[in-house]
């Protein structure tokens, strides 16, 4: 009688093990609710939930069952986590839910300030000061484009001017030699 007793004890406990797994798994799943991450953290927070899910239940076998594994184990884990997710899941999750946005909110309100303080201070007079400095910059190359387009345009007609002279020297010279 005393070896049934042992083995529901240990069955229970594994029952526990299994809730707790439940838990572990519904922590994840608000985790990737409440926080869109990409595919690699995902693959990295599936990694750490296997890997403490593991670590659980060695710990639990190696505590409640003397290292021995048997079947009852397994089944225990299965029913405590089919329990769990059949009956406490949905209240879990959202006061899990609950509990991360609020640690959100609490978190972002002060980083929104930070950053509107950083705006304002660092980012809008540096911007500012950029824009500023583009548009001198294009102002004062459409002005030097300007005054040498007026100085080419100054040259070619002194050159016009020059050629027409010439010309006319030339025909003056001719008409002198006929």
């Amino acid at each position: 009688m005393g070896e049934v007793y042992s083995q529901l004890l240990s069955l229970s406990l594994f029952i526990i093990t299994g809730i707790v797994i439940g838990i572990l798994f519904d922590i994840f799943r608000v985790l990737r609710k409440c926080f869109i991450t990409a595919d690699f953290i995902t693959y990295l927070q599936d990694i750490v939930f296997w890997f403490l899910a593991g670590m659980i239940t060695l710990f639990s076998i190696f505590k409640f069952n003397q290292g021995e594994i048997r079947i009852y184990v397994f089944l225990g884990i299965f029913i405590g986590i089919l329990l769990y997710v059949i009956t406490l899941s949905k209240i879990v999750v959202k006061f899990l839910a609950l509990i991360l946005q609020t640690i959100k909110k609490l978190i972002l309100i002060p980083l929104q300030f930070i950053y509107n303080i950083f705006q304002k201070i660092i980012i809008k007079p540096i911007s500012s000061f950029i824009n500023n400095n583009i548009k001198i910059a294009i102002q004062t190359s459409k002005i030097n484009n300007t005054n040498k387009e007026k100085k080419a345009n100054k040259i070619n007609d002194t050159n016009k001017g020059n050629k027409a002279s010439l010309k006319d020297k030339v025909n003056k010279i001719k008409l002198k030699n006929k």
